[in-house]
């Protein structure tokens, strides 16, 4: 059985690799092909060199992911089957025992190993590439000062949560996922209340938008709409990069909405207001219900899976671990699954875009009824130009994918809506 999952492991890792690096080239081929004109429908809102510097961007964000793809590859078959995993745990074992220090130490020097090699690559793409087109405003310092925080934050909450489902691995017999189950919805929730008030102040600062035209149209959207909130808030994202964005966050009654300041600085208060009238969408129309009642079940799932797995000798050997027979292998179950979980779920990437994109669509013709079409078509088209996001992206690279709608489709069912109201 271990010979057959080595083979399954493997031939899905290939599968996984391989059509990254395909859908990647073809990526590039396609906006490379279509660099040199705008589309016909944006031709009087882009110009050529906006066309071209999307193009461009999206090329070079293109080639790091195939190197980031490769890279993580080797790293993956390094801790499995070439033995890595096997000798870090040989090597805690050596020093201090299989004891619970041990199921903490292992997954946390795992976890500093994936990210000392995620290091380079982030530091690449935001002073190399960002730089390079023009989208970087964040400082060496501001890029460690962001990366002590988080260390110290995943410190602080990952390593509790560890334990507890370490403990639970245990002493709660063969139903402990469950109960880690129900220990990681309620950590959840609880983060998604204090998010917003504890967590995210620690990286950006948050005032509440300030009194006049944009705020009055926020306000009267709300009413119309019916969503209250704690506040609409500017964040200071343009300490960190010139993309604009806006988004929800927090969980009930501590929802908050916030703009980027580069957002506010580059669209109209219309436009503003027909953005936002498109993420009110989202959840007047249950998409966030959805997808969190979605991730409670498939969390679930996964852990019920990790709790029949951790108990197969195949599931270690297959992957190039021998399991302590006099000790425990809880440690070993959380690293080699969640290590190896993606390479067998990434072929339903396609099936997840394809919802968001529906529901992108829903909320689209939820901002026509409630704002003007015409206003968050104008947004739209700006944060393309302004974000350098690719207008003729290759039809399969994005089905499978986009989590959003290409722009020329979405425009045009933005204009059909904004004929019928």
């Amino acid at each position: 059985m271990a010979a057959v999952f080595t083979f399954l492991f493997v031939l899905f890792l290939l599968v996984m690799v391989g059509l990254k690096l395909w859908l990647a080239l073809r990526q590039v081929r396609h906006v490379a092909a279509h660099a040199q004109s705008v589309p016909q429908q944006f031709a009087e809102r882009v110009t050529i060199d906006a066309h071209r510097k999307a193009a461009g961007y999206t090329i070079a964000r293109q080639r790091l992911g195939m190197v980031e793809t490769g890279f993580g590859a080797v790293l993956l078959i390094a801790l499995t089957l070439l033995g890595g995993l096997q000798w870090i745990a040989d090597t805690l074992a050596d020093w201090g025992g299989r004891g619970f220090l041990f199921q903490l130490l292992l997954v946390a020097v795992v976890v500093v190993i994936v990210s000392l090699v995620d290091l380079p690559f982030a530091w690449y793409r935001q002073f190399r590439l960002e730089q390079a087109f023009g989208f970087n405003r964040m400082t060496p310092m501001l890029f460690l000062a962001d990366l002590a925080k988080s260390m110290l934050l995943a410190t602080a909450i990952g390593l509790p949560i560890l334990a507890v489902v370490l403990w639970l691995m245990q002493q709660a017999g063969s139903l402990w996922w469950l109960y880690a189950w129900m220990v990681w919805i309620g950590f959840n929730a609880l983060v998604l209340v204090l998010y917003p008030t504890l967590i995210a102040p620690l990286f950006n600062k948050f005032t509440p938008l300030p009194e006049g035209a944009l705020a009055t149209r926020i306000h009267a959207l709300l009413e119309r709409t019916g969503f209250s909130s704690r506040g609409v808030f500017v964040m200071d994202g343009s300490r960190r990069s010139s993309h604009g964005n806006a988004y929800f966050t927090g969980l009930g009654r501590a929802k908050r909405i916030v703009f980027f300041d580069t957002l506010v600085d580059k669209l109209q208060p219309p436009e503003i207001e027909a953005v936002l009238a498109h993420e009110l969408g989202h959840f007047k129309l249950k998409h966030i219900a959805k997808r969190l009642a979605f991730s409670v079940v498939a969390s679930l799932a996964v852990l019920a899976l990790l709790g029949w797995v951790a108990s197969q000798p195949w599931f270690y050997q297959g992957l190039g671990v021998t399991p302590a027979l006099d000790g425990r292998n809880d440690a070993l179950a959380l690293v080699l699954f969640f290590l190896t979980l993606p390479v067998f779920t990434f072929v339903f990437a396609p099936i997840a875009s394809r919802l968001s994109r529906r529901h992108e669509f829903e909320a689209d013709a939820f901002a026509a009824r409630h704002a003007q079409a015409s206003d968050l078509i104008a947004a739209l088209v700006k944060l393309y130009q302004e974000n350098a996001s690719t207008l003729t992206p290759d039809p399969l690279h994005s089905a499978f994918y986009d989590s959003h709608p290409p722009a020329a489709v979405r425009v045009q069912r933005l204009l059909g809506a904004g004929a019928h109201t």
